[in-house]
């Protein structure tokens, strides 16, 4: 499933391949690290210094049947964006590695991938929850998923990485329910 968003700023999403990942790597960590990431405002630079993911895991991302790696292409077929998926059964997915070009954020461009992320684990999971994990610190950012329908569930996760001091990951939510604008 491809979903197309077409007005001021057009947008096409649709499911990663393994060539998709030589450009969307270095598009990950310019979002999530390093001075690039300062562009925009969700990134963790001020947090981590650390690579944020590697290609061996985006391709076992792209490999596994249970996780869609969507990737966000705007007018001229160039990487803008990505998210990854994962059913975790039971009518539960996970969504991760959200990210926005720095210099693209907020133009909108987040809401409409995060809807058309939502959507695609409703129809291809049957998804009826999504789940994520953001740094309980980063309020801003927590602010911005409750906008879209994100609820903290009072869980706190640890940060994957061992730290010092640590970090606690607070848990959202949101029902998903298949949405016909999209598809």
């Amino acid at each position: 499933m491809t979903y197309w968003f077409s007005n001021r700023l057009s947008m096409h999403v649709r499911p990663a391949m393994a060539s998709d990942l030589p450009a969307l790597h270095p598009l990950i960590e310019r979002a999530y690290r390093g001075d690039s990431a300062r562009t925009g405002w969700t990134h963790e630079a001020d947090l981590l210094a650390d690579p944020r993911t590697d290609m061996e895991s985006l391709a076992a991302i792209v490999r596994d049947p249970a996780q869609r790696l969507l990737v966000a292409l705007d007018g001229a077929g160039i990487p803008i964006g990505c998210v990854n998926i994962a059913d975790q059964g039971g009518g539960l997915s996970y969504l991760g590695l959200f990210c926005i070009e720095p210099r693209r954020q907020a133009a909108g461009l987040g809401r409409r991938l995060l809807a058309a992320a939502e959507d695609h684990a409703a129809r291809l999971f049957g998804a009826k929850v999504m789940e994520m994990t953001v740094i309980d610190s980063r309020h801003e950012l927590i602010a911005w998923y409750d906008r879209r329908g994100y609820f903290p569930t009072g869980e706190k996760r640890p940060f994957p990485i061992p730290l010092d001091p640590p970090y606690r990951m607070a848990v959202l939510a949101k029902p998903l329910a298949i949405r016909p604008d999209l598809g």
